[in-house]
């Protein structure tokens, strides 16, 4: 590894996410020095193993986006069974990070990406697995399309592509202002929290918000508001990865919960991939943030399309996913042969599912 990081042992026993640990070992936080700033990545597994690189929407990190799917024992035996974990936080989104200077000028998407690059270069990887979400989903998407033969698969998650329409484009930047000039103040929480949750688990006046909505409104006071608008700015000014996704050399698995603001961009996305190597699976009842919001839906889906690369749950687990999803929801294109370069038995043959 290169000289110009530095890292730390995280006890992640002692650090929990509403009330439950995220993982059940010691990552490594590694602060990394790269040509457009510092980033930090917490790594998790054996290094041996391939690599899977996330990276969290705005405002989150790897606890706040990931640990939902990480904490499903059945995700865990199949992504820790086969993967090292790579959790990239977006520049001063890492635990504990200090506020960015406003010296320092705010990287464009082209920058972050590279960043990415640099950041495999580190750890000395070549080609990757993506699981990314949202705004993390198009650093990756944009990564890919930049580096081609460096990522082997893309797993996105409510995924952004366009440039953005004038409406989110002013609604951002009404959120970037109030960032600004107030904080992580309680509107601003109440606007991310839309952005990632659907109705159903950020509660009403006759509904308390679900546990997984209150640790997050709590851990969205630990985030820097000078460096979250940063990231948003990134975000507010990319642009148009239409045409670029036709050059993608790899599988894609996309999944959009179907209260998501970015459902439509989710679609448009995988309608201008390739369909033999492509999936879209929607997920019902939920916003954008499946992974923390409903991580068991990601299972199935999830594991048929790393059946396409040989890679499987370990043997002692006999039990299959537990999946919200009905068989109709889940895309045609996921189980054809073409599209995971296997041949697949029907879904409904496997596990008796529930909605």
């Amino acid at each position: 590894m290169g000289e110009s990081s530095s890292s730390v042992s995280i006890d992640v026993e002692r650090i929990s996410f509403g009330g439950k640990c995220v993982y059940p070992g010691y990552p490594q936080e590694h602060h990394i020095q790269t040509s457009h700033g510092p980033v930090s990545v917490a790594v998790f597994g054996d290094l041996e193993k391939p690599a899977l690189v996330t990276y969290p929407d705005v405002a989150l990190n790897h606890m706040s986006c990931f640990q939902g799917l990480f904490f499903c024992p059945e995700a865990s035996s199949l992504l820790l069974h086969n993967f090292c974990i790579y959790h990239i936080s977006p520049p001063g989104h890492e635990l504990g990070a200090a506020p960015i200077s406003s010296d320092v000028p705010v990287l464009s998407v082209d920058q972050l990406a590279d960043q990415v690059a640099e950041t495999l270069d580190y750890f000395g990887l070549g080609s990757v697995m993506c699981l990314g979400v949202t705004a993390g989903a198009y650093i990756l998407t944009h990564f890919a399309t930049k580096y081609r033969e460096r990522v082997l698969g893309l797993m996105l998650v409510s995924p952004l592509c366009k440039a953005p329409s004038w409406t989110e484009w002013f609604y951002n930047k009404v959120i970037s202002n109030l960032l600004y000039f107030y904080g992580m103040c309680g509107l601003i929480k109440e606007c991310l929290l839309q952005r990632y949750f659907s109705r159903e688990v950020r509660g009403s006046s006759l509904v308390p918000e679900s546990d997984i909505v209150q640790a997050c409104r709590s851990l969205l006071d630990e985030r820097q508001s000078t460096n979250v608008w940063r990231f948003l700015q990134s975000i507010n000014v990319r642009h148009d990865l239409t045409e670029s996704l036709k050059k993608l050399q790899c599988r894609t698995l996309i999944f959009v919960g179907e209260n998501s603001p970015f459902h439509s961009e989710a679609l448009h996305m995988a309608t201008n991939l390739d369909r033999r190597y492509s999936a879209l699976v929607e997920v019902q009842a939920c916003g954008s943030v499946v992974t923390e919001e409903q991580p068991h839906a990601m299972l199935i889906p999830m594991e048929y399309f790393l059946m396409g690369y040989g890679l499987y749950r370990p043997c002692q687990m006999s039990c299959s996913p537990r999946s919200p999803l009905s068989p109709s929801c889940i895309s045609p294109e996921l189980l054809s042969p073409e599209s995971m370069g296997v041949k697949l038995k029907p879904i409904k043959t496997r596990v008796s599912l529930q909605v």
